[in-house]
């Protein structure tokens, strides 16, 4: 008996440090795993990207093809195919106005007014080659965009931008289907299109993080200009030339942001996926694409310029003219159609280049 007890401690004494090894092998054995799976992945990584830190990139490594319309003829290609299902778009960008405008779009009309009277009374100033009142008036009017007027409150902010969200989401999908040579229905868009909400929200705070520079260069400018540093001459000069290339470079940066947008709508896309596979795809064309970008914005910029203003004008000229006219909300409901609208028309050209540069055989750079 003594001795069956002594030879079961001795097989468990000894077994201890056994499972101990085991135990400490098999950790080894997962971080070995782990440690080559990462070192493949960088290993593909840098097999598709000819760049390297502080090296020259010969252009022979990284220029791609890219076959392109020219802007205005693209331009009429994404308007075509709008007005090839028109009433599909508008009643998508009518719902989703009605949505913005009771979210929070009637609670700006005081800074609509605003700008009725900065335009009236820099008419003259426009002419003499002053812009500063029209300026002013043109922020308003782009905070307005925002439903930032300084009158909705952040629960209202959050609301219409979740709202835009779902424009984008809504006309990825309905665009898809549409160059399927499906014939969808809004209901379709309104209730399948939500899906990767999470993805594409993951991919918005990353292009909030990289709108950060932009954020910070903006903040210093301010706080010089507030300390008298760059609010004329020389200084300001150097404000406007140090502005203009931050933002020109998160413009840059954000180039591969816009088209992992349209990539993480596809079924089972995460978000780390699509904005490799967006970075990838605009290597060596990036310049060329962001050149698209600016262009798609200087559209939107024009079409609120002739749209909007003209209305603030004819809102504030009715106001004047008979006083009942006063509790119509007739520009909140302009820049509701407005917003939806531009998301409606952002995401249709994004998509479309989108669908070029997938078209487009050239070997990864």
């Amino acid at each position: 008996m003594a001795n069956r007890r002594t030879k079961a401690r001795s097989t468990t004494e000894t077994s201890e440090p056994q499972a101990i090894v085991n135990g400490g092998r098999r950790k080894l054995r997962w971080f070995g795993v782990r440690y080559a799976s990462v070192r493949g992945r960088i290993r593909d990584f840098l097999a598709r990207r000819p760049h390297r830190s502080f090296r020259r990139t010969r252009r022979r490594d990284y220029v791609r093809s890219l076959r392109l319309p020219g802007y205005l003829i693209f331009t009429k290609d994404v308007g075509a195919l709008l007005l090839s299902r028109r009433w599909l778009f508008l009643c998508l960008v009518a719902f989703y106005a009605t949505i913005i405008a009771i979210l929070g779009g009637v609670t700006n009309q005081q800074a609509y007014s605003k700008i009725g009277e900065l335009l009236q009374g820099s008419a003259g100033d426009i002419i003499k080659g002053s812009w500063g009142k029209a300026g002013e008036a043109g922020l308003l009017l782009l905070s307005a965009f925002g439903g930032g007027s300084g009158t909705a409150t952040v629960d209202q902010q959050i609301y219409l931008s979740l709202a835009l969200l779902f424009v984008w989401l809504a006309t990825v999908w309905l665009l898809r289907e549409v160059m399927a040579g499906r014939r969808p229905r809004m209901r379709d868009g309104l209730y399948n299109s939500a899906a990767p909400f999470l993805s594409t929200f993951a991919v918005i705070l990353v292009a909030l993080a990289q709108l950060i520079p932009l954020g910070i260069g903006a903040a210093a400018v301010v706080g010089l200009a507030n300390v008298g540093l760059v609010s004329e001459g020389f200084g300001a000069m150097l404000a406007y030339v140090f502005m203009a290339t931050v933002a020109a470079l998160t413009l840059y940066w954000l180039t591969s942001t816009f088209i992992a947008g349209v990539i993480v709508t596809l079924p089972g896309m995460y978000p780390g996926q699509a904005l490799g596979a967006a970075g990838d795809l605009v290597i060596g064309r990036r310049m060329r694409i962001c050149l698209r970008m600016i262009w798609m914005f200087l559209v939107m910029a024009a079409t609120w310029a002739i749209v909007a203003i003209p209305m603030v004008l004819l809102d504030t000229w009715l106001k004047g003219l008979w006083k009942p006219f006063g509790v119509v909300p007739l520009m909140p409901i302009v820049v509701a159609l407005l917003s939806s609208a531009s998301v409606v028309w952002s995401a249709s050209y994004v998509y479309l280049l989108y669908r070029k540069i997938v078209d487009d055989d050239a070997n990864p750079a």
